[in-house]
């Protein structure tokens, strides 16, 4: 087992005990990765990287997985051939490891086909949810992973030119997304969502970037990341092509001065809902609050929407090294939206961002 993987799988373990759970079934790359350094998904294949809360590491994988299985230090692998049943494998780790009727903690990614196999296998045994005890590990960033954080936000932060100069009348919103990713990945980063949105589009936050041409006077938000190092970028930068209207600039101007209320009440041992109510009132002041429909802000490392959730009513505190998103925004339903977000990791007397400032007003294109 690699030293990374060793220490966070016996973290874990430590997790696991504390919690009174016996064992741990990992299924998401992600998880996987982040836990033990093998990435590699096994689609509609039976999967599970196992972790017993003495430490016991065995991973039951696909054979054509086996080998960069036991390149990232995994001792017990039991590989299964296509044509085999990877059941009886399950079967003999819950004979060896007593689980019959234990109390099992599983990855929340795991697909509901797996699950139930598994609980079909184990009848007697309990299964929760395990997402909250990776977590415990997650939150808090390592100095070697808030490197990597501040890699990946500077090629976002260095990748928004080339989509600025995408935003032209004529232009899709997919043309512009497809300059970003360019952009990011000449820059060294490994690009994974672009979002664009203009005009009324701007108004769907999770809007699925299309071919909607940008017409004069659109407001486009641009809500972009890549990857660096397994670790992500997120961030949300809102222009305008041509003149803007004035309620847009009146829109970005309180946007803006939500992100910088909620940025300013960063602090260690603040809860995260003080954050969330921060950005909020300065949206609800200004009476837009109702278009204010989503949480302040999200957690970010290995994936990019983990904990800590900065949301309204949690009192969940922030402590040094949490990484997260401030993201607040106002959406007019039918008309145009404004969204702008920065990375920052909490610190003892307030925040860093991994990203620049942005725009002090709605920039036009």
């Amino acid at each position: 087992m690699n030293a990374t993987g060793s220490d966070r799988m016996e973290r874990l373990a430590g997790e696991l005990r504390e919690a009174g759970v016996d064992a741990f079934l990992a299924w998401s790359p992600t998880t996987m990765g982040y836990l033990q350094g093998f990435s590699e998904g096994a689609g509609e294949r039976f999967l599970t990287l196992a972790l017993r809360a003495d430490g016991t590491v065995r991973l039951i994988c696909p054979a054509l997985s086996a080998t960069q299985a036991a390149r990232s230090g995994i001792a017990d692998i039991r590989p299964w051939k296509d044509g085999e049943d990877p059941v009886a494998h399950f079967k003999q780790l819950a004979d060896d490891w007593n689980l019959r009727s234990a109390i099992i903690a599983v990855d929340d990614e795991m697909p509901a086909h797996l699950l139930l196999t598994i609980q079909a296998a184990l009848p007697a045994a309990l299964f929760k949810p395990g997402a909250g005890l990776v977590a415990n590990l997650m939150r808090v960033k390592t100095p070697e992973e808030l490197a990597l954080l501040h890699q990946a936000g500077a090629i976002a932060d260095r990748a928004f030119p080339a989509g600025v100069a995408a935003v032209r009348p004529g232009a899709t919103e997919a043309q512009v997304a497809d300059a970003l990713f360019a952009e990011m990945r000449r820059l060294g980063g490994t690009p994974t969502f672009a979002i664009v949105a203009t005009g009324a589009n701007g108004a769907e936050p999770h809007h699925l970037s299309d071919a909607t041409p940008i017409q004069e006077g659109d407001v486009v938000v641009m809500d972009f990341g890549c990857e660096v190092g397994g670790y992500q970028s997120d961030i949300t930068r809102t222009v305008a092509c041509g003149k803007a209207p004035e309620e847009a600039k009146k829109v970005y101007a309180t946007v803006l001065a939500a992100h910088h209320a909620a940025r300013k009440a960063i602090a260690a041992g603040v809860a995260c809902g003080t954050v969330d109510a921060a950005a909020r009132k300065v949206i609800e002041d200004a009476g837009y609050g109702e278009f204010f429909v989503h949480r302040t802000g999200h957690g970010l490392g290995t994936r990019v929407h983990e904990e800590p959730n900065i949301i309204g009513g949690s009192e969940q505190r922030l402590e040094p090294g949490h990484c997260f998103s401030i993201e607040p925004g106002i959406y007019l339903p039918g008309r145009f939206g404004v969204r702008i977000e920065n990375i920052v990791t909490c610190t003892e007397a307030g925040h860093t961002s991994f990203n620049e400032d942005p725009a002090e007003e709605l920039r036009e294109v």
